[in-house]
């Protein structure tokens, strides 16, 4: 008898794929936003500090790599965990969460939201180097902010103004962070 004749089995088997869509999906939405976000306020922690070009975006290609990875493996560990509690709970081998799946979507997606913030600071003369960070930040979230609420299902406007306000609140705050330190120095 073929999985797919079986009404329950096919119903459970496509709510499973369209679990496992979703997983990756957030991952990646959650991946990018956080790419975006940690990066840009790395850097400009580092803009409010300094204006040496090379310091900044060493401090920037370390954000993404050690954020990429640490997305990466927090997405691996966390859906292996909802793995376990699925074979706990009698899920179909075949239906089970793959973590390496939201793992992949999620360090990709974050790498890809890191460049953001990178090309900013490469494209940019000194002078005007923090405005176009911001600026392109901005647009970043305002284009984050609307993938997720096409993938949730939610408002728009609502969403891109959550992923927007918390961008921006943590990158003023790293920026004055560094402006602090960097006039202490410390």
């Amino acid at each position: 008898m073929s999985i797919f004749r079986d009404p329950i089995i096919h119903s459970d088997l496509e709510v499973h794929e369209a679990n496992s869509k979703m997983n990756s999906l957030r991952a990646a939405v959650l991946g990018a936003n956080d790419g975006i976000v940690s990066v840009s306020s790395v850097v400009l922690g580092m803009a409010g500090a300094t204006n040496v070009k090379n310091l900044i975006l060493t401090a920037g290609v370390a954000s993404l790599v050690a954020g990429a990875l640490a997305m990466s493996v927090g997405e691996y560990v966390s859906v292996s965990s909802q793995r376990d509690t699925e074979k706990v709970l009698g899920t179909h081998p075949d239906h089970l969460t793959n973590p390496w799946h939201a793992a992949y979507a999620s360090g990709i997606s974050f790498f890809c939201g890191a460049l953001i913030p990178i090309i900013a600071v490469l494209i940019s003369p000194a002078f005007i180097r923090i405005p176009v960070v911001f600026i392109s930040v901005f647009l970043g979230l305002i284009v984050m902010g609307m993938l997720s609420a096409n993938a949730g299902g939610a408002h728009r406007t609502t969403a891109v103004i959550r992923v927007v306000v918390g961008g921006l609140i943590a990158m003023i705050v790293t920026f004055g962070v560094g402006k602090i330190f960097g006039v202490i120095g410390i």
